[in-house]
This record gives C-alpha cells, structure tokens and sequence, in this order.
C-alpha cells in the first residue's frame, strides 16, 4: 500500500501533462488491484456526438470516460442501491455540475421526469474523496523549485509556491444575516489556492459569505501547515483581503516608493491568474454560479468541481465558448487596517521588495529588475 501511495504522490508533484499518461497512470492507481473496467458501461456516452457530449457536460469524450471509470469504482464500493442506474446517476450528477440544472435530453435519456437534487448530493459525497488524489501541493523538492522558478520568469516575485484567493458561491438558502457578504448577496466561501497554471492545489473550508477572509487563513489547516513551514519556506500571494504574515504575501497599501509601486504592480498581475482561475472554474461548472442548496452540504460538490477542473486541464479540455463576457465579481470581507502584524512579516516583504523590484539605473534610463 505504501509503495502504491508513493507511486500516486509522483504522479500528483510531477503534474504530467500528457492525457493518456494521466489516464493510464491513475487509473492503475484507483481501478488497480486486479479489478476489470466494465466495458459496456461506456456505452452511456454512445448515445451523443462529441458537440453534444461537451455542451451537456463542458468535458471532452476522452476526459468524460476517464471520470466516469473513476466515478464507478468509487459508487461501486461507497454507494447503496438506487432505483437509477450507476451510469444514469453519473450522467445527470456531471451535467447538473456543467449546467447548474438537468438537461432535458439527459431525463428523456434515462426517461426521469423531474430533478435529482439528492442523487447529486449523495453522487458529490461519494466522489468528493477523490479530492486526495487530484488536489495537493507538489511533494518533491524538485516540484516545488520548479513552481517557484515560473512565477519569478512571470512576475518577478520569489519563492512562490501559490496564489491564495477567497471564491464566493451564490445560494438560495442559508441563515442570511451569517450569509451576506459585502456585496450583499447571500454565499458561501471557500478558501483555494492554485498554481500559475491554474491548477488547484487546495480547496477547504465552507463558510458563511459574511466571514472574513482573513479568519479563513487563521482557522484553515492548510493556512496553518503553510505557516509552519510544512511545504518548506515558500509564500503564497494573497490579495488585500488578507493580513500580511509570515508565509502570506500581500500588496502594499498605499505605497509610496517606485519599488513598492512596481512590487504591486507584479503582484496584481500574478493575483489575476487565481482570479481568472475562478472565473474557469465557474464558467466550466455552471452549477457552482447558483448553488441553491443548504450550506453544509455544499463543500462536497465544490469539492468534485474543483477535481474534475484540474481533470479537464490534465486533459487539455477548452473552456466552453463565451467565458471572455462572464463576469464574476467577488466580495472582499475587509475588516479595516491590519493592526497587529507581525513586524517581522512586514521586515520581510519590505526586504523582498528591495531587493527584486528596486529601480536599477544605467545608461540614462530607468529599468526595473522584473520583467514581463
């Protein structure tokens, strides 16, 4: 077990690009232990072209089998019977996370004539676990430079590991005076950070949309093993919603050196890639845009949207048409200057700054040591 454990952990910190080394690779991994793949379970995805497959579910035929072999095993073991069948569930489960509601031709499909808001509940519970595999931070050394190394040629910041942001999440339900966030709509945040390609490395937390995010990092696990220092001395880049800290890497308020000025500049542009991140991530999976469910229950299907997002960029599926017009505003639950910052915290940005986005004079112009 250990040795199969090791084996999936490489899989995961090498972030391999090619499809079908991903599909054959985890597949050994989750289906392994002699266990046969039904063939005939396939067939579901049959019955549509590949245009229709992608408007229904916003994957690739290839991407759709790979998930849907990796849904049957998990249902298989965790799952009781139900009156719909096992490739029925996972059909309407995946087309109610790409469209936010059931498609008609998926119930005339399986000929359901209404909606199964508890078959995608108890579908995103089970499948939730697959969160271990396919989000986390990379484990090797080697991994870790070599993140750190693309987001200094990016942006010019160092030792960056990944970009926290906070994603809000519109419901229907929920105890509105706790679930109003400064926009005044009523959500749910989670807490994630990602890499400069966008991958997910970390997703928790399900909180009421008025907490702030500056509490999510404080109460979180992962914020507590990061500034600790587990994944080694590395920052995350935070927006101004959150403190700077000992491992969190924020923008400089007002600044009023051309050093702070150029640090924020290059800060901003690494902080769009987790912004333009969400906005993918909720474009692909619709469902995450109106989620009308009770809060407890919904970090499980913000769970499976975020394993299937690093699935589909495993798989280079395209983002569905339109995302350049999505527009999707997200709170900052500020709570006023920071007061009680670790000076040592702000030492070491100022440091930082200092010494990589100070202004290098030389032959009469002014260059700057980043670059885009």
């Amino acid at each position: 077990m250990e040795v199969n454990n090791a084996r999936t952990r490489q899989i995961r910190s090498d972030q391999m690009s090619d499809p079908l080394a991903v599909r054959f690779a985890v597949q050994s991994e989750l289906l392994g232990h002699g266990e046969e793949l039904d063939s005939e379970s396939r067939s579901c995805f049959d019955h549509f072209n590949d245009k229709a497959l992608f408007e229904l579910f916003h994957l690739t035929r290839p991407c759709l089998e790979f998930v849907a072999d990796m849904m049957r095993v998990r249902m298989k073991k965790k799952m009781q019977l139900s009156p719909l069948s096992m490739d029925a569930m996972i059909l309407v489960t995946l087309n109610f996370y790409a469209r936010g509601f059931h498609s008609s031709s998926i119930l005339k499909r399986f000929d359901l004539n209404t909606d199964y808001e508890d078959i995608v509940l108890n579908v995103s519970d089970v499948v939730a676990g697959l969160s271990e595999q396919f989000i986390s931070f990379p484990q090797t050394h080697r991994a870790k430079v070599g993140i750190a190394h693309m987001v200094e040629d990016f942006c010019g910041i160092p030792n960056t590991l990944g970009l926290l942001i906070p994603a809000h999440f519109r419901i229907t339900y929920g105890a509105r005076e706790l679930c109003v966030n400064s926009m005044g709509y009523t959500s749910v945040v989670s807490q994630m950070i990602c890499d400069l390609d966008g991958n997910i490395l970390s997703v928790e937390q399900c909180c009421a949309g008025s907490t702030r995010e500056r509490d999510l990092w404080g109460t979180s696990l992962t914020g507590r093993e990061i500034e600790e220092e587990l994944y080694g001395r590395y920052w995350v880049v935070g927006g101004e919603c959150y403190s700077q800290s000992k491992r969190v890497l924020t923008p400089v308020t007002g600044p009023k050196t051309e050093s702070q000025r150029n640090f924020n500049v290059a800060h901003d542009k690494l902080y769009k890639v987790a912004q333009n991140m969400l906005r993918c991530l909720k474009w692909r999976f619709r469902c995450l845009t109106q989620l009308g469910f009770a809060q407890h229950k919904l970090t499980k299907i913000i769970q499976v949207c975020c394993v299937l997002h690093n699935i589909a960029k495993k798989f280079s599926v395209p983002v569905p048409h339109g995302m350049d017009k999505f527009q999707d505003p997200q709170p900052t639950n500020l709570c006023g200057e920071w007061t009680d910052i670790c000076p040592d915290a702000l030492r070491a940005r100022h440091e930082l700054i200092e010494y990589n986005f100070s202004v290098v004079k030389g032959q009469g112009e002014e260059e700057f040591s980043f670059h885009d």
